[in-house]
């Protein structure tokens, strides 16, 4: 699947008018003009369908997405069995963690939940503004921390001894996720079979 900008000049339209991906990066430190001329230029909006790849191994890691509708979950591929990783939905971040920023293979893929609505963000535009505006790195900065804590927490919960006590976490950490997403994409998430997951769920 080719992800490429089929709204041309009216892309922005049904969208206020400008890329959410300032709304954003502003959130983090006011940018300059010209920064948000490069965002509105480079950054467009993509719809994904249920169950489609967008991205894999067979894929170059070109693009971040800020996911506007849906959801979506990273795996890896053990034989036959897909051991989802991480989930993001609405108003969260979407790339290959493997390979972050480099133009490489990564053995991840990421997988729509369901019908997906996204912001492109070209991981070119990304490196162009860390080496032109020191905003950027600001910006870049506090976004990786959001994101390591993000790892940890979920390193965190793999390390748990019981599936209870990691379904337990999810709760704590995910609350956002829980009626949000089917079960079997949870119960591979905490490390557990969904028949488990299920039993744990009707427990009073």
């Amino acid at each position: 699947m080719n992800i490429e900008n089929i709204y041309g000049e009216d892309k922005w339209a049904t969208l206020g008018g400008f890329s959410p991906i300032i709304s954003v990066f502003s959130s983090y430190h006011p940018l300059t003009p010209e920064m948000e001329d490069i965002i509105n230029r480079d950054t467009f909006p993509v719809h994904f369908a249920k169950n489609k790849h967008i991205a894999s191994p067979l894929k170059r890691n070109r693009y971040i997405f800020l996911i506007l509708q849906g959801a979506v979950h990273g795996y890896l591929k053990m034989g036959n069995k897909k051991i989802t990783t991480w989930i993001a939905a609405e108003n969260e971040l979407a790339g290959t963690i493997r390979n972050l920023w480099e133009n490489e293979a990564s053995d991840e893929y990421i997988e729509t939940i369901d019908p997906v609505f996204a912001i492109a963000i070209p991981h070119e535009m990304s490196k162009m503004l860390y080496e032109n505006f020191p905003i950027a790195n600001y910006v870049g900065r506090k976004m990786t921390q959001i994101y390591f804590q993000g790892a940890s927490e979920r390193a965190y919960i793999c390390r748990l001894p019981t599936a209870l006590k990691r379904y337990q976490r999810f709760l704590v950490s995910y609350p956002h996720l829980i009626n949000r997403i089917p079960l079997k994409y949870i119960a591979s998430f905490v490390g557990m079979r969904l028949e488990t997951l299920s039993r744990l769920r009707n427990k009073p």
